[in-house]
């Protein structure tokens, strides 16, 4: 059994898919530093999440993903020295089933990771990941979402979050890195994961971007679109058309957009609820890995513009160019699929002149 297990809980929108790029790209190095990154691949720890609290959808998501879980924890169980669970979905977890699934870890010394920022660039980075996921709901909306949710209060709150795993983790074995300021290069963010896991190896980074944002007109634009589609309804066509192909194929080249700026009475609510997660991480002096102001957030709403200057005319041009540019794909698969007949000929040619040479 693995003496200590680093669970990497998120929170969603921290930072999180740069780090389990990197983690990923990196096993053997782990492994070499007796880290094990346990399963095949960063979608079995999502199953994992998923299966640990018994969630309905994990059946719709791929026949294999049943009983991911267990199999994690079979892993972690035949495992020397440290282990590491990452994915943003584990920290949905009620304190109920938080607790079943670090008993089946034991004997091992877990330790809470937690990846976090301001509850006010949470909101704005959750509700544009929201809409890039199908979702047609208003800014305003996803603000009231305190039901429990993949999308909403339940997951992007920090205090909420940490009180539902204090009861499982002790405080002095939780770890929060907030996100760093951009003015501190991305790589600062692996560095506070890095030595909070004991990992001081050299690793490969990611060279393309990840989790590209789009404007505020571009989120308004696609949440028309989510309004009016149907089918698309799979987690994989979600993520392969609507967020992908849409929103950071297309929608993120678009010029314009703007970042959002929250309301001023949205930005107060948001302030007081990283006040209170600030409170409670001081309160239990919760070992925090960079600068614990960034988890306060700025005194005043940043970004250019709101979703209510956002005009009809501004929507009804980005959905334009979306077509238009969606016009060249139509065309260019089409002499692609035209291509493919004189192609497949040639080959048969040529496999024909080799068969009898």
């Amino acid at each position: 059994m693995a003496e200590r297990v680093y669970w990497h809980v998120g929170l969603p929108k921290t930072g999180t898919t740069y780090l389990q790029e990197i983690l990923w790209a990196n096993v053997d190095a782990l492994a070499a530093q007796g880290i094990t990154l346990p399963g095949s691949g960063h979608r079995e720890h999502l199953w994992a999440a998923l299966d640990m609290q018994d969630d309905p959808s994990l059946v719709r998501r791929d026949p294999r993903a049943t009983g991911a879980w267990e199999r994690l924890a079979a892993e972690v169980e035949a495992t020397p020295g440290a282990a590491l669970l990452t994915h943003e979905f584990f920290c949905a977890a009620t304190t109920e089933q938080a607790r079943r699934a670090a008993e089946r870890l034991a004997p091992a010394e877990v330790h809470l990771v937690v990846t976090a920022r301001d509850a006010a660039s949470m909101l704005a980075a959750g509700w544009q990941e929201d809409v890039k996921n199908g979702a047609a709901r208003g800014l305003r909306r996803t603000a009231e979402r305190e039901q429990r949710a993949h999308f909403g209060w339940w997951v992007w709150d920090l205090e909420q979050v940490l009180r539902r795993w204090l009861p499982v983790v002790d405080a002095a074995r939780i770890h929060v890195l907030p996100v760093p300021d951009r003015s501190e290069g991305p790589d600062q963010h692996w560095h506070q994961l890095a030595r909070t896991i004991g990992f001081t190896g050299e690793c490969e980074m990611p060279r393309r971007p990840l989790n590209q944002s789009i404007g505020v007109v571009q989120v308004e634009a696609l949440r028309k679109v989510n309004a009016h589609r149907t089918g698309f309804d799979t987690p994989f066509e979600r993520g392969e058309w609507l967020r992908g192909y849409l929103g950071e194929n297309h929608l993120a080249r678009q010029s314009g957009g703007g970042r959002l700026r929250l309301d001023d009475d949205l930005f107060e609510v948001c302030r007081e609820r990283s006040a209170r997660a600030v409170e409670l991480v001081r309160e239990l002096d919760i070992d925090v890995v960079g600068d614990v102001s960034r988890l306060a957030g700025p005194v005043e709403p940043t970004g250019d513009r709101t979703v209510r200057s956002v005009t009809r005319l501004e929507v009804a041009d980005s959905l334009a160019e979306l077509v238009g540019t969606m016009l060249h794909d139509v065309r260019d698969l089409k002499d692609a699929q035209a291509d493919a007949p004189s192609l497949l000929s040639r080959a048969r040619a040529r496999l024909g002149r080799l068969r009898y040479s």
